[in-house]
């Protein structure tokens, strides 16, 4: 039994309806992990110390902090975790060779699918916080924090130890029931819950993960090189892209999906019960010329609301012109390499620095 305030409550009952609360809100599962994540450190320091992390310096800004959820948030006792399928309503059956075909049209550019629809902080954010409320509602006055890939958490690991599911070779958390196309989120409360019990690992012999990663940034099972991974390199990486991987990036302009792609196991991957993930007009299948073309008018207007806005007018700038670059290796005829050539032109003297070298490398790129 659980006390609070002097009033009993059945912890497994609370369990229960916190479960069906949570559905209700469009979550897809909750679990409870308990704060002792020691057995993690060794694997954080050692990752923070090969520099894999890259620019990210908040991975390691908080020190030990990450994996010591009561330090980080005083009186915490128990972590509840919860999980939000992603993939757009609208997808077909055959949603993963619609995105693998992507590729095969270089001059159009690729945002991840995550990013297409509302940004996915502002939605978990504000249904946990919501959740948590109505916890409060149900037990009286309750310490808690609600967290959405916002502070030094461990997230992956947290949703591993409650169940949500087990750690893939690309480090992404993979469940039998959804695949790993969903969001994760946290409260951290001051209330002593069961904890769940964590699944077993099936990858198996699979390495399917690490084959096709373009950069290669897998490079050991459950360990990732953030420097090489494209969707560090799109998203999180201020400054210039390094010119061995800019070949690489190909016309994936925000994120990449590959490693998700290729996992059998998303084969069972759900649909969102939310329209916030439905694809926005002009973010999927768009011509690189387009987007090139967007001033920073446009872009804050075309991504309001968006995750993709985060990384600011510039860094977009910088990598549609990565990827007009590769599409100009692939130009099948000249009109094409003109067109190419004359919308990253229109760019060759932008007031950044930044845009101006990746423009100019594009230009260096010969076509066909």
């Amino acid at each position: 039994m659980v006390t609070i305030n002097s009033t009993q409550f059945d912890g497994n009952q609370l369990v229960s309806q916190i479960q069906a609360w949570a559905r209700e809100l469009g979550f897809s599962q909750i679990g409870v992990a308990d704060v002792d994540l020691s057995s993690a450190e060794p694997g954080l320091l050692a990752w923070l110390s090969q520099g894999f992390h890259g620019d990210m310096a908040y991975m390691a800004s908080h020190g030990l902090k990450r994996a010591r959820p009561a330090e980080l948030v005083p009186g915490t006792v128990s972590v509840l975790t919860a999980r939000m399928d992603y993939l757009p309503r609208t997808m077909d059956e055959g949603w993963q060779a619609v995105e693998w075909s992507r590729l095969q049209r270089p001059q159009e550019g690729i945002v991840s699918l995550y990013a297409r629809g509302r940004d996915y902080h502002k939605v978990l954010r504000s249904r946990l916080q919501k959740l948590a409320e109505r916890i409060a509602v149900e037990v009286g006055p309750l310490g808690f924090r609600v967290f959405t890939d916002s502070a030094p958490v461990l997230e992956a690991e947290l949703a591993a130890r409650s169940g949500q599911g087990w750690r893939g070779k690309h480090t992404l958390l993979l469940n039998r029931e959804a695949g790993s196309l969903f969001f994760l989120g946290e409260i951290y409360l001051d209330l002593p819950l069961a904890h769940s019990a964590p699944v077993t690992d099936h990858c198996g012999s699979c390495d399917a993960c690490m084959a096709v990663c373009p950069t290669q940034a897998i490079v050991a099972p459950h360990r990732l090189d953030a420097r090489r991974c494209i969707s560090y390199l799109t998203i999180e990486h201020a400054g210039a892209i390094p010119l061995e991987l800019r070949p690489l990036i190909g016309n994936r302009i925000y994120g990449c999906d590959d490693c998700q792609l290729v996992c059998p196991w998303n084969k069972f991957a759900q649909r969102s019960v939310l329209a916030d993930f439905d694809p926005r007009e002009g973010l999927a299948g768009q011509p690189l010329v387009q987007l090139l073309a967007w001033t920073e008018e446009e872009f804050l207007l075309r991504t309001e609301g968006s995750p993709i806005r985060r990384i600011g007018h510039e860094r977009w700038l910088r990598n549609v012109a990565v990827a007009l670059g590769n599409a100009l290796r692939t130009a099948v005829d000249a009109a094409a390499a003109q067109e190419l050539r004359a919308a990253l032109a229109l760019r060759s003297e932008h007031p950044s620095a930044l845009v101006r070298e990746h423009v100019q490398w594009a230009l260096d790129v010969p076509a066909g």
